[in-house]
């Protein structure tokens, strides 16, 4: 596959369809299920999502915290700046990337309300380095809760929602730890309820880390399908998970996978069949033709044109031996009013 493969993946969304605040309840989303081995399309809602999963496999989610990772800060001059911190790039306390809206240079800081401060330490390409200087002893992760704004995809700028009801609504309800500056949209649709009736067929859950980056949203490049790789992004499968996932895998329980972050975590861990546990970094690129070696079942929602999470499904389908493609799935979701990105509906692809 190349770049210019890409405009097969092209597809008109009425702006109607581009769902700008999260439903209420969480689960009352609608679900669009394609089942590929009888090429069957069902519309239910994703409170039901249990009935339609094989009893006693084992479901996969990302509990990835997104964090309010949009500043406005003050420079020495007096004028404001956007500065955006790439949370889950951060290895180096010393040196925390940013991106910035206005001009800056090494050596300018850059004030919080509290004045404790960002000094620009280095900068390569469009991305600057910070160094965090706290009088008032306030780590970064405590700046960010406190004057940070929750970043949004563009296609959901000026979406008239609170930031209060943001940090509720653009964060799954099981979310605890890590440095996304995206949210694992897949899992914004759970709630106690579905939990409890995924227990009662005798789902279980386990959970990874991957924290999610803005590349998720970036446009692909060539190089990107000639060198079978992707933008970078952290990720952890602790021993727990690991044992969990390779015990399933060796009865012959199914893999559900919620949402592409955790595929994509989970293919990137994955040796001769099983998983190994550890922390590192995934810059895997999965589109067609692609062969799944954990994932038998995928939880998503519908995505943007042109992008590598649409290619996943695609491969993800192919792999299944689906009669349909994402493309004329993705029709039969728009003639039917679905709605789409990180506040809409759901798809689930047994």
């Amino acid at each position: 596959m190349r770049l210019a493969d890409l405009e097969h993946y092209d597809y008109h969304l009425p702006p109607e369809l581009i769902r700008k605040a999260g439903v209420e309840p969480r689960d009352s989303a609608r679900l669009f299920v394609y089942d590929t081995r009888t090429d069957t399309v069902i519309f239910d809602t994703f409170a039901n999502v249990a009935r339609f999963l094989p009893e006693r496999s084992l479901m996969v989610l990302n509990d990835t915290r997104v964090l309010p990772a949009r500043l406005w800060l003050t420079k020495e001059t007096g004028g404001k700046i956007e500065v955006f911190v790439l949370a889950n790039q951060i290895e180096d306390d010393e040196r925390i990337p940013v991106l910035v809206d206005r001009k800056t240079a090494v050596g300018q800081k850059l004030f919080f309300p509290n004045q404790d401060f960002f000094e620009v330490v280095d900068q390569t390409e469009q991305i600057f380095s910070v160094r965090l200087k706290s009088a008032s002893g306030q780590s970064l992760s405590s700046l960010l809760e406190a004057y940070g704004k929750t970043p949004l995809p563009h296609y959901l700028e000026g979406a008239e929602i609170g930031e209060a009801e943001l940090r509720e609504r653009y964060q799954t309800v099981f979310a605890r730890a890590g440095a996304s500056v995206a949210a694992p949209t897949a899992s914004l649709h759970f709630t106690d309820a579905v939990f409890h009736s995924l227990d009662e067929r005798h789902i279980d859950r386990t959970t990874l880390l991957l924290n999610v980056g803005l590349g998720t949203f970036a446009p692909l490049r060539e190089e990107y399908f000639v060198d079978q790789r992707l933008h970078s992004e952290s990720a952890l499968i602790t021993d727990e998970t690991a044992e969990a996932l390779n015990t399933a895998k060796r009865s012959g329980r199914p893999i559900i996978a919620v949402g592409t972050t955790t595929t994509r975590t989970l293919e990137a861990f994955v040796h001769d069949g099983m998983i190994e546990s550890g922390a590192g970094k995934t810059d895997i690129f999965i589109f067609p033709p692609y062969e799944f070696q954990i994932v038998d079942h995928l939880i998503t929602n519908f995505h943007l044109p042109k992008t590598s999470l649409l290619l996943l499904v695609d491969a993800f389908l192919q792999h299944k031996r689906a009669k349909k493609n994402v493309m004329e799935l993705y029709r039969i979701a728009i003639e039917n009013h679905f709605a789409f990105y990180s506040f809409g509906d759901s798809m689930l692809i047994l």
